[in-house]
Order: C-alpha cells, then sequence, then structure tokens
C-alpha cells in the first residue's frame, strides 16, 4: 500500500472553496485519450475527472481527439483538457480552443509550449536566476566522457519533450551512456543530461497562483528515481504532507516554485518537480502544466491536504474558465 502521510492545513491566503450552479457550465468537453506516449495515463485522469463533474451535476463528456474530430469541440461551452504529453500540453491543443473561442483549463499556447520543452524551461529559469540542475543536451555525436567531466556521475538522461517519466535513465556508469541516449532518442527528437542531485525529491502543486502544501517524494528503492512506475504502478511509493521541511525552507520553495510557474506564463493549475541537495539547497527541475489526475497523482494529494476533496478540486479547476 502507498505510504501516505497528510493533514489537513488551512490558510488566511487559501483559495476560498466556491459551489457553483452546475448549469453554469454549460456544456463541457473533458478532453483525454490522444495519441502521445501518455495515453494510458490521460485515459485514467480524465476518467476520474469526468464522473467527479457528472457526480457534481454538470454537463460533461468524454472528448477523445484520437478518434473525434477536433473542429466538432465547437458544439460545447468550455473544455476541461485531462490530455497529457504532445498534443495536449505542448500548445497545439491550447492554440486550437483559442482560435476557436472556447474557454479551457490551464495554461496557455507559451506556457504550455515552453513546459513541454524541458531545456527551454530550464534556460529560461537561468536566465530569470532561478535555481535549476545544470545540464546539457545530448546527439549521436556527443563526446560522452565530455559529459561526465562537466556533470560529474550520476547523470540524469531525459526525453526533451516527455513526461511522466518516460524513457528517462539513471546512469551510474560512463558506458551506460550510449544506451541512455538511444532510450530517450526512442522518445523524442531532443534528449537532454541532467546532473544527479543526491538529496530529497518534492512536487509543489500551483492553484490560483498559490503555492499548496508541498509534498515530499519517496521511492521504495531510494537509489532510484521517481520514475513511471514508481507514479503510476508501484504501491510502495512514500507520500509525505507534512514534507518534513522546517517552516522557512518550505515557504522558500514554494516561492521559488511560484516564480519558477509565472516565469513560463503558466496559469491555472500546475506542478513544479524540485530536488533538495544534501547541503539545503534547492534545484528546480520541470513543470507540469496538465498534471496527473489519477488514483496515484500528486495534485489531489495537496488539495486533499488543503481541505479540497478531488470533486470539489475538479470543479474549482473548471470554475477558471468562467472568468
Amino acid at each position: 500500500m502507498n505510504q501516505t502521510s497528510v493533514s489537513t492545513q488551512n490558510s488566511d491566503s487559501a483559495t476560498a472553496i466556491v459551489s457553483h450552479d452546475p448549469s453554469v457550465f454549460g456544456k463541457v468537453a473533458v478532453v483525454y485519450g490522444g495519441t502521445s506516449n501518455e495515453r494510458l495515463v490521460s485515459l485514467d485522469s480524465g476518467s476520474a475527472v469526468l464522473k467527479a463533474l457528472q457526480d457534481y451535476g454538470i454537463d460533461a463528456v468524454h472528448f477523445d481527439p484520437k478518434d473525434q474530430d477536433i473542429m466538432s469541440l465547437t458544439q460545447y461551452d468550455r473544455v476541461f483538457n485531462v490530455l497529457h504529453g504532445r498534443g495536449g500540453e505542448d500548445g497545439q491543443l491550447q492554440g486550437v480552443l483559442q482560435w476557436l473561442g472556447i474557454p479551457q483549463t490551464g495554461s496557455g499556447v507559451l506556457a504550455s509550449a515552453i513546459g513541454m520543452d524541458k531545456v527551454r524551461t530550464k534556460q529560461l529559469w537561468h536566465g530569470c536566476g532561478l535555481s535549476t540542475a545544470p545540464f546539457t543536451v545530448l546527439t549521436a555525436d556527443t563526446d560522452w566522457q565530455q559529459v561526465v567531466n562537466t556533470l560529474g556521475l550520476p547523470i540524469m538522461v531525459k526525453p526533451v519533450h516527455e513526461g511522466s517519466s518516460i524513457g528517462m535513465t539513471k546512469v551510474n556508469h560512463l558506458d551506460e551512456l550510449p544506451s541512455a541516449f538511444a532510450t530517450a532518442a526512442a522518445c523524442s527528437d531532443v534528449v537532454m543530461a541532467e546532473k544527479w542531485i543526491t538529496g530529497r525529491e518534492f512536487t509543489i502543486v500551483i492553484i490560483d497562483d498559490e503555492a499548496y502544501p508541498v509534498i515530499r517524494l519517496e521511492p521504495a528503492d531510494i537509489t532510484n528515481f521517481y520514475d513511471f512506475e514508481a507514479k503510476y504502478n508501484r504501491n510502495d511509493t512514500g507520500y509525505y504532507i507534512p514534507c518534513g521541511l522546517s517552516e522557512e525552507d518550505e515557504s522558500h520553495l514554494q516561492a521559488l516554485s511560484l516564480a519558477a510557474f509565472k516565469a513560463v506564463d503558466a496559469k491555472g493549475w500546475g506542478r513544479i518537480d524540485a530536488m533538495q541537495d544534501e547541503q539545503g539547497n534547492f534545484w528546480l527541475l520541470e513543470i507540469n502544466t496538465v498534471p496527473g489526475m489519477t488514483s496515484h497523482s500528486l495534485v489531489p494529494m495537496a488539495a486533499k491536504a488543503r481541505g479540497m476533496d478531488f470533486q470539489a478540486l475538479c470543479v474549482h479547476i473548471l470554475a477558471q474558465t468562467l472568468a
């Protein structure tokens, strides 16, 4: 079973949970599924969101771009986007909806496109003076020894345009780099290597420009990382709220994450992933502009710690489209 420690936290600045007449939303398309490598996760997330909205009394239906004409979204009043990965999280869907004039949850074209590109996200954060783990872009002609000389070992190799830890490999030895590169390159046209940060991993949920209680993640295999298996399939991953940071450090990490969120022009809701090294320094890893909403997902956990159940969370996110 998942090791989950959650306590409810309240704050004077906390986003108010407001009741809405279901009819104000009109006809809602919950967009999920799609054709990306994250299709199965999207189907899981989307079905949970759809049920929550329908149980609330909202006229919501499933819309899957894999099987339906995207232009038929014109028959809906608004869209709840739960389309993870490319096509739904990279600005493509956002651009179509913006062009059609259909209100949508989450970030717009710019933040979505930047957020789906790990390299450009980190370049932007670095330019804003926000601490992010050192990295380099890899190609088939890369000098592997030079990468090790620059970043040290271990190294995390990632596909730049994927989410859910798909195609990621922790590299412990020089001779593992070519294989790790090939794994990532099979998922994305751009591959990066990132300095391995030894320490504790955290995630910070942002909703309505408020950083929710920080969650500490602890994979059962502490020598590995919070990979796809730990995120969605294993039941022995630890999730901790309170996260174990001092009040000062948690406030600092929340402020850093909110600055990172705003730097890419993200809107509505999202999630920032970060590490704390053994010296106590925080390092930003990446942003997720359409986070998971599965039974293992982190946004519902953070919302629960804020006193918001899953249904209230889904309605609250959808209500952002009324503005």
